[in-house]
């Protein structure tokens, strides 16, 4: 994009929109722009930055005006995750005016924004997976159970294969994800989004339930045909259903995948696996979400040191005695 100091805002949105769409304009990381980012971008855009700066141009703007943006949001009560997106594809024309030398100065650094707190995300314990999965429809049993015990975001199980799935080798391969507004089969959510994630014990079984009773051998897993994905809304209906019908509390399908996340931390896994079974970007992210879980205390750290110098001293021990 390029985007010279006498560009007004809105042109050099207008401009990065359309780059975004043809691929043009990529990420930091080189990969093409999802549509539900697009759609974020523009939306952005045009409620909250070309209203206030329109027809300004790109080398008049300064910070205090950016910051006003951000200032008037957090008064309306907005929450500070979408003043924070609210800002970003500014952030994004001015990063990029920097780096082809259109402006001088970001006036979207330094900005001073609410801080961003994570919410506590429902989390089920083992046993009450397996209830919550024992009380719902079978059609619908082997969706909710991929989310528990894989971690498949919405998109990824909409979009899965039976050929994405070795039952044999006890895998699945996530290649793809399927975009619920265009009705398109996408990239998976960022380039670590496409990975391998074993099957568990649990969830096999309930694999094989399904596809023995579906007689699908390609085509999509939980498609309401081989080629139509599942209506999440159904799904999520008929759950809601089966749940209060059983007096249990409901789970969301994103709160699906935080229990996955935490099964794996509880059963010891290692964080640079979890990150990959995830499909988290870096481990950073893994740990800005599930560090809270992970284990930690003072004691337990010395504990595990403890241990470990033990079984170095016995085998250092025995090595003697050889």
């Amino acid at each position: 994009m390029r985007a010279p100091a006498h560009t007004s805002v809105d042109e050099a949105a207008a401009e990065l929109v359309a780059g975004m769409k043809s691929g043009r304009i990529r990420t930091r990381s080189g990969d093409l722009y999802k549509p539900s980012a697009i759609r974020s971008y523009e939306a952005a855009l045009r409620d909250h930055v070309v209203p206030r700066l329109g027809p300004t141009r790109l080398g008049d703007v300064q910070r205090r005006d950016v910051q006003q943006i951000a200032d008037d949001l957090l008064a309306k009560g907005r929450d500070p995750s979408t003043i924070r997106n609210a800002l970003m594809p500014l952030r994004v024309i001015f990063r990029r005016a920097v780096e082809d030398g259109d402006v001088a100065v970001n006036p979207c650094t330094h900005l001073r924004l609410p801080a961003v707190r994570g919410r506590r995300e429902r989390i089920a314990s083992p046993e009450e997976a397996e209830q919550l999965l024992a009380v719902l429809p079978e059609r619908d049993r082997a969706i909710w159970a991929t989310a528990l015990y894989a971690g498949l975001r919405r998109g990824e199980l909409m979009a899965l294969r039976w050929e994405d799935v070795d039952l044999a080798a006890g895998v699945i391969h996530v290649e793809r994800a399927y975009d619920e507004k265009d009705r398109v089969v996408v990239e998976p959510k960022s380039r670590a989004g496409r990975r391998t994630v074993p099957i568990v014990g649990a969830l096999r079984d309930v694999l094989v339930e399904h596809k023995a009773r579906e007689r699908r051998e390609t085509g999509l897993v939980f498609g309401s045909t081989p080629e139509t994905p599942f209506q999440p809304s159904n799904v999520w209906r008929r759950a809601q259903t089966a749940w209060k019908r059983a007096g249990m509390r409901s789970i969301g399908l994103h709160e699906a995948r935080h229990t996955f996340a935490s099964v794996l931390i509880a059963a010891g896994v290692n964080a640079k696996a979890i990150t990959t079974y995830m499909g988290h970007a870096s481990i950073q992210t893994t740990y800005d979400l599930y560090g809270k879980l992970m284990p930690g205390s003072e004691s337990e750290a010395a504990a595990l040191v403890d241990a470990y110098l033990a079984r170095a001293n016995t085998q250092a021990r025995l090595t003697q005695l050889r």
